[in-house]
């Protein structure tokens, strides 16, 4: 048995499923005009079709919603109550609508990028500031750490895009190759092996080599270099900052394999000396990982070029990439 409570509950909410977003825009149009034949012009109805939707809505409601024979429109309680519901739902309708285009149209999105390159923050921070004032209703964020595999967190959506050195044959991923780059052994000044043109993988049997703290499969010096002549180091010691690595070879304590860009800096200065593994030199490309469905998204490629632009705008010795 229903209650005289629950009855009106059951009033309310059909009442409410009566009311529909074309009702509130033509009220809106009336309040607006002050005229039946106004408003029927801006919302695009004849007269007799605007009128015909008023008075279905009435009837729908059980309520008057304006006096007629006035001019200009002066509303009941009820239309003032719904020409207030429609200023506050209008208007939320509208930006979720923008937005929705927005999404449609890949001008905003989510952009949540980690990086497996710890040297690439020098100009990645650049990127992503200019990317903000360009993009600004993209959400974007930066995983921190490197302790977790970034490429199969992508594929699984958790994150949007993977600043990689390391392509695998995800594929639902799509890769977007940033610039080459030599990766070059760093030398203390004083090192025995400054007098040699290039290095050779032997050259490092009885060195320490210095490190990011990251699996040996995702270095260029192993990858490229030792491994492919089954050489290994004497000793393999691990640095998490670049500039920490930096001031362990320029101090004697071992070598170390970095990107020519950022050891730009350091020799330009004659604080270290920088030679190529081999005669030919080790060249890794570094790309922007992202998943296939994204891969065409206007945000997405956004991001591509400036920071394809940042990086050939502030990088020392990198080179033009492209995809095998």
């Amino acid at each position: 048995m229903l209650t005289t409570s629950g009855m009106s509950e059951i009033h309310v909410t059909r009442t409410m499923s009566h009311i529909e977003l074309r009702h509130l825009r033509t009220l809106v149009a009336l309040r607006d005009t002050g005229s039946l034949v106004e408003a029927a012009e801006r919302v695009f109805l004849t007269q007799s079709a605007l009128s015909h939707q008023i008075k279905e809505l009435e009837s729908r409601i059980g309520c008057a919603l304006f006096v007629r024979k006035t001019r200009p429109v002066r509303f009941t309680s009820a239309g003032n109550r719904l020409l207030r519901l429609a200023d506050e739902v209008l208007p939320r309708v509208h930006s979720a609508e923008l937005d929705l285009q927005r999404l449609a149209g890949g001008e905003s999105g989510r952009l949540f990028m980690a990086i497996e390159c710890h040297s690439c923050f020098e100009w990645l921070l650049p990127a992503i500031d200019q990317y903000r004032d360009e993009w600004p209703d993209v959400e974007l964020d930066i995983a921190s750490g490197f302790h977790f595999a970034p490429l199969p967190a992508l594929g699984r959506g958790d994150l949007d895009l993977v600043i990689t050195a390391d392509p695998t044959d995800e594929g639902d991923v799509h890769y977007f190759p940033l610039f080459s780059y030599e990766a070059q052994l760093a030398l203390s000044k004083d090192h025995f092996l400054v007098n040699k043109e290039w290095i050779d993988p032997q050259d490092l049997a009885e060195e320490t080599l210095i490190s990011y703290p990251v699996d040996r499969s995702r270095l260029d010096v192993f990858t490229g270099f030792l491994d492919p002549a089954a050489v290994e180091p004497k000793r393999v010691r691990h640095a998490e900052l670049t500039t920490m690595i930096v001031q362990l070879v320029a101090s004697d304590r071992g070598v170390a394999c970095l990107p020519n860009w950022a050891l730009h800096e350091y020799t330009e200065k004659d604080y270290l000396t920088a030679r190529s593994l081999g005669e030919e030199g080790v060249w890794p490309t570094l790309y922007a990982a992202v998943r296939k469905d994204q891969a065409q998204a206007a945000f997405m490629l956004g991001f591509v070029d400036i920071a394809k632009k940042t990086c050939f705008s502030n990088l020392h010795g990198i080179v033009t990439a492209e995809l095998d």
